[in-house]
């Protein structure tokens, strides 16, 4: 039997260690430690050399013994409302893209938008010491705060272009959006004009803040016009608020829907209703999600820049970590309204 160090294990645990790679690669096990975490002062050649070795033996690093050696472990803890939307599918897909390369791994948690959910999330998840906190939003509960605080990780909050001082994100106005939208369809001539949302989250409060005071600005500001359901926000529901507000407000012409999901639903109700979308009533919706554009009519939307959003959150999370400075530590990235033929 070969004595090789290729062979060369711990006996408590068979486990390759770094010090195996960096006999292979015939290093010292710190030139291993920082060629595998991609820090630029190791030379490219004994970086390709220690991969190598690494790929030949098959190690895989400690994350508890990484975490104990830097105080922090190689995790970015994102935190996000849901999943069952494309909108924080395409972020996360954007964080994890931008994270790599500099050999950082997400550490996910949904917090289904309770804020109780969010900080026991945070209770779990800063255990493993990580190096960094993308979250969504910045509506977190005092616990929550507490503990971020206390932990002294860097953090970014992802959704909203918040000017508090001390809180970096990166996001957009909520509150222009949803009025930009109101706008267009006044512009067209619509004068009752119902906000339909679901979920209720603080971002989609901020969209009906929008709304109102540009209704209020026009002088058309009617409360009996804001339809909200605290329900998950589905196509499904959007179907059922359709028919329901066409029916219980029969003089409505525009419906500004809080997300796509619902104003697609609104769009096959319209279709199976027989009634016209935009000549009867105005469907506008919010995101600018998968298939907007390849709806019957066209859905005329606000595009959000989520993956955006993800990629520069992650960039200025990772300077952060690296004790670099930030040129402004609210980064709005803006909307696009997207005007098709549902309006």
């Amino acid at each position: 039997m070969s004595n090789t160090p290729r062979q060369s294990r711990p006996r408590a645990t068979g486990r390759i260690t770094l010090a195996d790679v960096a006999r292979v690669a015939g290093v010292s096990p710190i030139t291993v430690s920082r060629a595998l975490r991609g820090e630029r002062a190791v030379d490219a050649l004994l970086v390709a050399r220690v991969q190598a070795a690494a790929q030949e033996l098959g190690y895989v690093p400690d994350p508890a013994a990484r975490a104990l050696a830097s105080r922090h472990s190689a995790q970015v803890v994102v935190l996000v409302p849901m999943l069952s939307n494309a909108l924080f599918v395409d972020l996360l897909e954007a964080v994890q893209r931008t994270l790599r390369p500099s050999g950082y791994q997400m550490l996910m948690g949904v917090t289904h938008y309770d804020p109780s959910e969010e900080e026991n999330l945070l209770r779990e998840l800063l255990q493993h010491r990580p190096a960094g906190l993308l979250l969504t939003g910045v509506e977190q509960n005092d616990a929550s705060r507490k503990l971020m605080a206390q932990s002294g990780v860097p953090c970014v909050h992802l959704m909203e272009a918040e000017k508090t001082e001390g809180i970096f994100s990166v996001g957009f106005s909520q509150t222009d959006a949803g009025a930009d939208m109101t706008r267009h369809l006044l512009q067209r001539g619509r004068k009752r004009i119902v906000f339909a949302a679901a979920q209720l989250d603080p971002r989609t409060l901020q969209r009906l803040a929008g709304w109102r005071r540009e209704l209020t600005r026009a002088g058309l500001f009617d409360a009996s016009l804001e339809w909200l359901d605290p329900a998950p926000s589905s196509m499904a529901l959007g179907g059922d608020m359709f028919k329901a507000i066409m029916a219980a407000r029969p003089t409505t012409d525009a419906i500004f829907f809080c997300n796509d999901d619902l104003a697609q639903g609104a769009l096959l109700a319209a279709l199976r209703m027989g009634l016209q979308v935009p000549q009867r009533v105005a469907v506008a919706g919010f995101n600018d999600l998968t298939g907007s554009d390849q709806m019957l009519p066209a859905l005329t939307t606000v595009r959000t820049p989520r993956a955006e959003m993800g990629s520069a959150a992650t960039a200025m999370l990772l300077s952060l970590i690296n004790g670099e400075a930030i040129a402004s530590p609210c980064l709005d990235l803006g909307y696009q309204l997207m005007v098709r033929e549902s309006t």
